[in-house]
């Protein structure tokens, strides 16, 4: 039975973080509303304690800055806290300038407008509850403002003014800090469908995988039979000149699979153990190069490093050979299709990053990238889908990407970028 599935939230980290852009405003926009305010209208309102409560959210504010900047982990219940005391403040400052009469008292609001989209039920029932009882509390104590004594301008104006001003402040607030949520929850929401895909994926090529060494195991006996019959025609025919060249071939091709399930073997021995081979840049290529060659004879390949980079000591982990002949393979059946032989392998240090990039002369890619490495997949009609999707899993498994693209003469480029921290030999 699959587990229940829950609507992916942001978590409490990102709505601190939020909450720390969102207090720099405040901070702001209540020192500017205090001298509008009392200079402005002339509002006889207590300014140092106005302006102690804005010095103690400032100091939160600097601790807040302080706290992003580590490492920890962010609770939910932390984040529970930040809000109580931004809500605390408010509540204070309120206090001394009406109370629950104070248009800007809706504010109490926007916490829990941004706690919704980032905290489980039970953190937003919590803000909520703070927030309510702030708001009781304003109505029943509280210091009342001055009446306004500016000619036409009474204080009915003022309440609605303020509610204006209000409006505008929570609409900006609300429409630019959720909708940076709503961002940041849609980035999640793909890397997580990102996840599912690969897991999905993984779980393909581990069953063909085991569907591989199972067939490797019972290939290895019909092989050593057509090998001891091989030697007797051999032997029986050796006259017919033309049997005898057929015979040669076909004893070369069994050779050949046994040594391909050898390969099969010891690469199976390498995942297990997970021990790198420590060789060169150049040596490597070369020696993909020639296993390339040797499956495809017919192939023209060349290769293009620098001096510098060739010299580039390296620790190959398993699949990475397999995975770039792979890319190799596909390279050349697509270049068939526009008669070409051509191939072309070219390979750079860049930065952090080892960069292998895999051309063809084909028709190029027209179809999405990502449906092109899907497992299954293939622009062949005898392919079995599984060359761009091994490449993409040994890469993401490398901690690297493969990209892929258009050449700029036509055809298409497979670009395999690999950090150095994972294929680097720094012995």
């Amino acid at each position: 039975m699959n587990p229940p599935r829950s609507h992916p939230r942001l978590g409490p980290r990102a709505l601190v973080r939020t909450l720390a852009w969102l207090r720099l405003t405040a901070i702001a926009g209540q020192s500017a509303a205090v001298l509008v305010v009392a200079y402005g209208l002339g509002l006889d309102i207590p300014q140092p304690q106005l302006f102690a409560g804005i010095g103690v959210l400032s100091a939160f504010a600097a601790l807040a800055a302080w706290r992003l900047g580590r490492p920890w982990h962010v609770s939910e219940i932390e984040a529970v806290a930040h809000i109580a005391v931004d809500t605390l403040v408010l509540g204070y400052l309120l206090y001394h300038t009406g109370g629950a009469s104070n248009p800007f008292v809706t504010l109490l609001l926007v916490p829990i407008a941004l706690a919704a989209a980032a905290l489980s039920t039970r953190g937003v029932a919590a803000v909520a509850t703070l927030a309510g009882l702030a708001y009781l509390l304003l109505m029943r104590w509280y210091l009342p403002l001055p009446h306004l004594q500016t000619a036409g301008y009474g204080d009915f104006h003022l309440i609605v003014t303020g509610m204006a001003v209000n409006f505008a402040i929570a609409a900006l607030l609300l429409g630019v800090f959720t909708a940076r949520l709503a961002t940041a929850l849609r980035a999640q929401q793909d890397e997580v469908q990102r996840v599912r895909e690969r897991a999905l994926r993984d779980e393909g090529i581990l069953a063909i995988a085991t569907q591989a060494a199972g067939a490797a195991h019972e290939l290895n006996t019909p092989l050593s039979t057509m090998r001891t019959l091989l030697t007797e025609l051999k032997r029986e025919r050796g006259g017919d000149a033309a049997l005898a060249d057929d015979l040669d071939l076909l004893a070369g091709q069994v050779e050949r699979c046994r040594g391909i399930l050898r390969e099969m073997a010891s690469f199976g021995n390498m995942q297990l153990t997970q021990t790198p081979e420590r060789t060169t840049l150049g040596t490597f290529l070369h020696d993909c190069m020639e296993r390339f060659r040797l499956l495809r004879p017919e192939a023209e390949a060349s290769v293009e490093i620098g001096e510098a980079d060739a010299t580039l000591p390296l620790r190959v982990q398993p699949g990475l050979r397999h995975a770039l002949i792979n890319l190799l393979n596909n390279a050349a059946d697509a270049s068939a299709l526009n008669d070409s032989d051509r191939v072309g392998l070219a390979a750079r240090r860049e930065r952090g990053w080892i960069e292998l990039r895999v051309r063809d002369y084909g028709p190029g890619f027209t179809e999405d990238s990502r449906s092109a490495t899907m497992l299954g997949y293939s622009r062949k009609h005898d392919g079995l889908g599984l060359g761009l999707a091994l490449a993409e899993a040994t890469a993401e498994r490398l901690d690297g990407e493969l990209a892929l693209g258009r050449a700029p003469d036509g055809g298409a480029e497979m670009c395999l970028r690999l950090p150095l921290s994972a294929v680097g030999d720094r012995s």
